[in-house]
């Protein structure tokens, strides 16, 4: 078993398309296909599906992939590792950020790390803070624009702002002429909550508000991220919480109005894995934390 087979194979089972994955790796689709079919040849079991139509990850494809990205991952931990203890220069910065940071602060963070390391390559996925932390753990970022976490492990976290949420009303709602609401106004509501997988803190404060207050009963609908919940919300649906990064969406159809009794803020910070020798380097964690704001 070769590495380059397990880096073929790992472009085929992102882009789930022979083509498109030759095309990533410049190398003729024939020979990633042989590569891959040679590697299906010595584990003894087929790593997709293919059919004219569509490729996908057998069960053991999926479990290859999952120990794949992992391997990879730590070559080039080792790497970098090893370029770090000969005094190499940092060659790329692979950053995870949460949409409340790109709006934010990230891009204060770009123009000082582009002045720090002008040669620098900068790479940005945009994800959630689960994804982004599985991203520090394996090694595929170095830096994550998060919600806040503990420090378990080789994990880190600093936090640099926090942000209300408001309740979002659409436009043609009543509530949206009114410069005080009250939890009372919220009884002849259709209320919009947050239902995720894994429960937020976020969304176990608003259950625990919506019960104290009973108000539970008026949820009518649910979702699992915020854009699904101003989207609802402007479309007279109903009303909901949301974070106050909400006001920079575009050609928005509600209003964010502070209700009394609700005060809730959530945290926003960076974090990285502290074996990574990129995001432990001392001056990049410090331009991190000279974002950091009262609020």
């Amino acid at each position: 078993m070769e590495l380059r087979q397990l880096t073929y194979f790992k472009a085929v089972a992102e882009e789930l398309h022979f083509g498109r994955a030759a095309a990533r790796m410049c190398i003729a689709q024939p020979a990633l296909s042989n590569h891959v079919m040679s590697l299906e040849r010595e584990l003894g079991c087929p790593l997709f599906i293919r059919s004219t139509r569509r490729v996908e990850l057998t069960r053991a494809g999926e479990t290859f992939y999952d120990r794949c990205v992992r391997i990879l991952s730590d070559i080039d931990l080792t790497t970098e590792l090893t370029r770090a203890a000969g005094g190499s220069r940092i060659r790329q910065i692979r950053i995870g950020s949460i949409y409340p940071a790109t709006m934010g602060m990230l891009p204060t963070f770009l123009a000082k790390i582009a002045r720090k390391y002008p040669d620098v390559r900068i790479h940005i996925a945009s994800g959630n803070t689960g994804e982004i932390i599985r991203g520090l753990e394996t090694g595929q970022l170095n830096l994550g624009f998060i919600r806040p976490v503990e420090n378990i492990g080789s994990l880190r976290f600093v936090s640099l702002a926090h942000e209300r949420y408001y309740l979002a009303v659409g436009h043609a709602n009543p509530l949206a002429a009114r410069d005080e609401i009250s939890i009372d106004d919220l009884r002849t509501q259709k209320i919009i909550a947050f239902n995720r997988q894994n429960l937020s803190f976020t969304e176990r404060y608003f259950n625990e508000k919506f019960a104290e207050y009973d108000l539970t009963a008026n949820i009518a609908f649910s979702c699992d991220d915020t854009y699904a919940l101003v989207s609802l919300v402007s479309a007279g649906l109903g009303i909901g919480f949301a974070p106050e990064w909400t006001l920079d969406l575009p050609n928005r159809g509600f209003e964010l109005k502070k209700v009394s009794g609700i005060d809730f803020r959530i945290g926003l910070g960076i974090a990285w894995n502290r074996e990574d020798p990129t995001a432990g380097r001392d001056d990049i964690v410090d331009i991190a934390r000279s974002l950091a704001r009262r609020g």
